[in-house]
């Protein structure tokens, strides 16, 4: 006998640029969103009764209709009305989901001034968050970033490991620390200010990784979490992910020069990937 298990489905890749116009400032928005549903879709699956299916080009025209209307001051914000609206207007679903990753537009400044109607990407950062609802229940949330390029040129450093046949790294207490950062963390209360948290959290991980010195990128890691949690009460647990972005040394001694730590060859793959979870205690 075979039978379901557990599944979900929705509408991902949803792009939405929002405009808002406050006389002669502007904002922009762009968000990368997604949103899916669950329940009893079983006839579905089995026997193709689509009577119980929301199309998910429907749900594409719902965030839309809903981005229209939203007054949400944060992509969580808006994620909920997302989730709220899934529920109340489908009573076959039990659970719903809306994740969105925002891109980073801030004012352009150029000619010596601010332009109010101008804007400029600040990088390939991403800000995220993922709101997910069940029936009679309250919403849970988790916020975060991802692709946050961060580098240090001091204290870091990567000695006193294992070492056999096959190992041909060097031990070093000066060497640049570079990686991709992610970070999702988790909010354990209602009626939080999450503009306000998104900041005392990534300043206490920014300023952790800024200062720590690092004998390894889990211990920096770690130091950023603790941070992070120490920082900012309203949060449960950081999942962070920290590929370690090689910088390696140039040897410049072919040449004749010395290479005290000038040169180095910014390298993708292969890269160390290193994520952990820090949770705070009960």
């Amino acid at each position: 006998m075979i039978t379901l298990g557990e599944n979900r489905y929705g509408k991902s890749r949803v792009r939405v640029m929002k405009v808002e116009r406050q006389g002669e400032r502007h904002a922009v928005h762009e968000w990368n969103v997604e949103v899916w549903l669950k329940g009893d879709f079983e006839s579905c699956f089995a026997d193709g009764d689509n009577s119980r299916i929301l199309p998910t080009d429907t749900m594409k025209n719902t965030v839309y209709y809903l981005a229209h209307l939203s007054k949400a001051e944060h992509i969580e914000g808006f994620a909920t009305e997302l989730v709220t609206y899934l529920l109340e207007n489908n009573p076959q679903v039990t659970e719903a989901g809306a994740s969105i990753a925002a891109s980073l537009w801030g004012p352009l400044a150029a000619g010596g001034r601010m332009h109010e109607t101008a804007f400029i990407q600040a990088g390939n950062a991403r800000e995220t968050t993922t709101v997910t609802g069940k029936r009679g229940e309250t919403v849970s949330v988790a916020s975060g970033f991802r692709d946050l390029s961060i580098l240090k040129t001091a204290k870091s450093g990567f000695a006193g490991y294992i070492k056999d046949r096959l190992t041909t790294l060097r031990e070093t207490h000066d060497r640049l620390l570079g990686t991709l950062a992610a970070a999702e963390w988790k909010y354990a209360a209602d009626g939080v200010d999450y503009t306000a948290a998104r900041l005392r959290i990534t300043d206490a991980l920014l300023h952790a990784f800024a200062v720590h010195d690092s004998l390894s990128v889990q211990q920096t890691l770690y130091a950023m979490g603790k941070a992070a949690i120490e920082a900012e009460r309203s949060i449960s647990e950081i999942h962070l992910s920290m590929p370690n972005k090689h910088c390696n040394l140039v040897d410049l001694s072919p040449f004749g020069l010395d290479n005290p730590n000038h040169i180095f060859v910014p390298t993708d793959e292969p890269h160390g990937s290193i994520e952990a979870t820090l949770r705070r205690a009960s």
